[in-house]
């Protein structure tokens, strides 16, 4: 059985999706109902985009309904995980959002719950009986669009790790690194450098796990251009693009997931996800 909160997000299809309503209070309290008779000793698949904390909150309040009607097993599908890029404490006085987030969902007691693409490991470590799903798959689907070989470019250390994974999985596809630098206070970014004298008018894939303003990328597209590198492309897995798309005009097209939100651009190609 299948409940998909958002109604506009169904990655494991529409069979066996189970039935509700769901309102927010005039106080600003979410509320559910699930109104759908269903076999309450079958599992049950939850999914849902949490991109705020009311969002959360009807998450809870649906898993707890559905303890109350004695369902059993409970997994779930948060495709972008809140507040993975807070994995750290930077600066004295700020949260562990990350941590906090998992807490509040460790305590639910889910029998599983998958993930795509989080920001670090430090989500998978902190979140109990917690599936990754990586982000093979979508590169892979990114390249066969594209249609032609592309250098994979690392956008910063931190994504180091995971796209010389990404090209294992393809085959060993070339990996250009990059790093910049970045003012924890400011959040200001230079000093963009690629590791490259010459990339020889190659195509390029810049492959990231989030795209929020796209300063990193608007940053990166200039250096790559010094460095002689033919076509731009952009893959991110979780598309929030809060400024926008006119900046980003650089790159010849824009890949993305639907994990976050629906996004309609001309030119942004949206890969479904979907849990088999």
């Amino acid at each position: 059985m299948i409940l998909n909160l958002d109604p506009h997000f169904k990655p494991l299809g529409t069979q066996n999706t189970i039935s509700f309503q769901s309102f927010v209070f005039s106080g600003g309290e979410p509320h559910i109902k699930i109104t759908g008779d269903f076999d309450t000793t079958q599992p049950v698949y939850i999914t849902h985009r949490l991109n705020s904390f009311n969002d959360l909150g009807l998450f809870c309040l649906a898993i707890d309904a559905l303890r109350r009607m004695e369902v059993k097993t409970i997994n779930a599908f948060i495709p972008y995980f809140p507040a993975a890029r807070q994995d750290r404490v930077m600066i004295p006085g700020e949260p562990l959002s990350v941590k906090v987030y998992a807490d509040i969902i460790n305590a639910l007691q889910l029998n599983s719950i998958q993930v795509f693409d989080p920001h670090s490991e430090v989500t998978s470590a902190l979140l109990k009986h917690c599936k990754v799903i990586p982000n093979y798959y979508f590169i892979e689907e990114v390249i066969k669009r594209i249609g032609n070989e592309v250098l994979l470019i690392s956008p910063d250390g931190g994504a180091l790790k995971k796209i010389y994974k990404v090209s294992e999985y393809l085959g060993g596809v070339e990996v250009v690194e990059c790093s910049k630098s970045r003012d924890v206070k400011t959040g200001k970014l230079s000093g963009f450098k690629v590791y490259s004298d010459d990339l020889e008018g190659k195509d390029c894939l810049i492959v990231d796990d989030i795209c929020d303003g796209g300063g990193t990328f608007i940053g990166l597209a200039q250096e790559l251009k010094n460095k002689n590198a033919g076509r731009l492309y952009l893959a991110v897995s979780h598309g929030i693009f809060n400024k926008g798309f006119e900046s980003l005009q650089v790159f010849e097209r824009i890949f993305t997931t639907n994990s976050f939100k629906d996004i309609e651009n001309e030119k942004v190609e949206v890969i479904q996800l979907e849990v088999k």
